[in-house]
């Protein structure tokens, strides 16, 4: 215990005083600071009065040539009503001249009727949210309905009120809220492998450049090595853990501090909503799940004996991460977070502390699996400490060629 402890405050020491690591947490604070008080300085720098001033859309204007529609003022205030951000502008120019005029930016883009019912969208670079042409569709089926009740008998008032009745619903979740709860898992889940791949990698290059010293080879035989490793992993363990709890600190501070600047962002409130028991269930699956990769990276490294063959090495382990992750990412945009794959992964130590928080977020899960899937990730955690530690012990002492797999079960077995 005593030598844990001793190999734990040094290591742990030599992260704090690292300056990389101060600097991407110092340089992630300040981001954040600026993104969450973002609003407040725009609200000083710009005012809170509205972009627009009457009479002209903060987005630009669209043009609207109504050809032989009958009715061009109804038209038009039908479009005013569906495009609230932009200006509607009348035209009857030809088809060159409105073309002209999108290209030149004068407008953001133009609505040619060919028909009551058909139309022409003309824009310079359609954007992937551009959503114009639905609401247009829209406009103009409202109003073909309002013209045929019209032809009917009914006056166009009496058309606009049968039209213009509201549906109302409620929608009541007997599980959870899929799109509330999407945006922290995402974040846990992107968070735990952006942690795993950089501070894996660094006890991986710590474990291999200790091996260029022959002090090592007095520290390994004097020393146990399950508490080399162990201090190793859990001083590098805390070090992330600490960079977190900075980064995501700083956010929740931020955002107290700006909380009425960002009313109604239904992305931040949802981010900054999270249950405190989907907190304990983020942090149980992050240590265990960076634990049990930080073990094996830093067995890797010991099997190693220059610096630049440890991309090389750790290149299987880092696959399995990755693969574990574009499935929990694939079934999160999918929105079938309870498929087979993600079942059978939330109970696999390697992608469990993923799918198993994903599924615990997004959908209902019974207790009991959840349970499993914890024990199971605690013993294999355990388990591939004390096999790394055997590994780690055998691969310091180790010189030349990096050692294969077998080479290395078989000295392990002998030591």
């Amino acid at each position: 215990m005593g030598q844990f402890k001793t190999i734990f405050q040094f290591e742990f020491v030599n992260y704090l005083k690292n300056k990389v690591f101060a600097g991407v947490t110092v340089f992630l604070v300040l981001l954040i600071a600026v993104v969450m008080f973002f609003p407040r300085i725009a609200t000083v720098v710009f005012g809170d009065e509205d972009t627009a001033e009457e009479g002209v859309a903060a987005e630009g204007m669209l043009l609207l040539a109504a050809g032989d529609y009958a009715r061009t003022d109804l038209l038009q205030e039908a479009f005013r009503s569906a495009f609230p951000e932009y200006e509607i502008a009348l035209t009857d120019e030809d088809l060159d001249t409105i073309k002209r005029q999108v290209l030149s930016g004068l407008a953001e883009g133009a609505f040619v009727l060919e028909s009551p019912t058909s139309y022409t969208y003309y824009v310079e670079n359609l954007s992937m949210y551009d959503a114009n042409t639905q609401l247009a569709d829209e406009v103009l089926q409202n109003l073909h309905w309002i013209n045929s009740l019209v032809d009917s008998g009914l006056s166009a008032e009496e058309a606009g009120e049968i039209l213009a009745v509201p549906v109302a619903h409620d929608t009541v979740s007997l599980g959870k809220d899929q799109i509330q709860n999407f945006f922290y898992t995402y974040i846990m889940v992107f968070a735990l492998y952006m942690v795993v791949l950089l501070y894996g990698q660094m006890v991986a290059t710590n474990v291999a450049s200790e091996k260029s010293s022959r002090a090592m080879e007095l520290l390994i035989t004097s020393a146990k090595p399950t508490g080399m490793m162990f201090g190793k992993v859990f001083a590098s363990c805390l070090a992330g853990l600490i960079q977190l709890v900075a980064v995501f600190g700083s956010a929740v501070l931020f955002y107290s501090l700006n909380r009425s600047y960002w009313a109604g962002n239904m992305l931040i409130d949802s981010l900054f909503g999270m249950p405190v028991e989907l907190f304990v269930y983020m942090l149980i699956f992050f240590v265990l799940g960076f634990l049990t990769y930080a073990f094996l990276y830093g067995a890797i490294g010991s099997t190693v004996s220059k610096l630049e063959d440890i991309n090389t090495a750790v290149m299987p382990v880092t696959l399995l991460f990755i693969a574990g992750f574009l499935v929990v990412m694939f079934s999160m945009s999918g929105g079938e977070i309870d498929n087979l794959l993600m079942r059978i992964c939330s109970f696999i130590p390697f992608t469990s502390p993923m799918a198993m928080f994903t599924r615990i977020a997004m959908s209902t899960v019974p207790f009991a699996e959840v349970l499993i899937s914890i024990l199971i990730l605690m013993v294999s955690v355990v388990a591939t400490g004390f096999f790394s530690a055997k590994v780690y012990r055998v691969g310091v002492l180790l010189y030349g060629n990096r050692l294969k797999l077998g080479a290395i079960i078989k000295a392990v077995r002998k030591g």
